[in-house]
């Protein structure tokens, strides 16, 4: 582990790698999304000697990202590795514990109230509109989740989605259409030199935002 840090340590330092050097947290992501991606199909097809080689290419993401906060004064690996072990040391009092457990479902049950108890104690977050989701999640899956939650409590929408639109759209869809025109999108995305993966994680964002300030509006007319 000292000599992989050191390693991505000198890959950014002076006389480095001039790729690994301009590197931010934002242009990484979309490396650890395909870094992810492929270790989930190694585990798929139980292909071990590739599941090291990739988790290995993961585990680049996690020193990378932590070396670019430690550049910047937040935390390093080490503080990454520390708070996620006491994290799992206070998650399993039936392990390190007195309150012994002896099945999965009453370990799940527990990890929840614990769970919960540690989101009580951290920013309130009772007033936010739409719900969390998993962090970074697929902004396709993200775009799809946060308009199911404006379509299941009708909040406002921007002038920019009309919803008379979007359910002619889906009235014409089926799979295969709806396919073909994902795939043709992503190969336009490709040809112009854009990211649709940032494209519509921000473009939802956007979404959020505006629904947020016409439903403040309304509240407060």
């Amino acid at each position: 582990m000292d000599d992989l840090r050191q390693t991505i340590a000198r890959l950014r330092g002076p006389g480095g790698c001039p790729w690994d050097q301009e590197q931010t947290h934002a242009s990484l992501v979309r490396c650890l999304i395909d870094e992810v991606s492929e270790l989930i199909d190694t585990i798929d097809r139980l292909d071990l000697p590739h599941m090291r080689e990739e988790l290995g290419d993961v585990l680049i993401q996690v020193v990378f990202h932590a070396q670019l906060a430690e550049e910047a004064g937040h935390f390093n690996l080490e503080d990454v590795a520390r708070e996620v072990n006491e994290k799992l040391i206070r998650r399993h009092p039936h392990v390190f514990g007195e309150n012994k457990l002896g099945t999965s479902d009453e370990v799940l049950v527990q990890w929840e109230q614990i769970k919960a108890q540690e989101k009580k104690a951290g920013p309130d977050k009772s007033a936010a509109l739409f719900k969390d989701q998993p962090p970074r999640l697929p902004a396709l899956m993200f775009a799809e989740a946060i308009w199911k939650q404006i379509e299941k409590r009708q909040l406002p929408v921007p002038a920019s989605v009309d919803r008379a639109q979007v359910a002619a759209l889906g009235r014409q869809l089926d799979e295969a259409a709806l396919g073909k025109m994902l795939f043709e999108i992503a190969a336009a995305c490709r040809a112009k030199g854009l990211d649709p993966e940032a494209a519509l994680r921000l473009h939802t964002l956007k979404v959020m935002r505006d629904v947020e300030a016409k439903h403040q509006a309304a509240a407060t007319a």
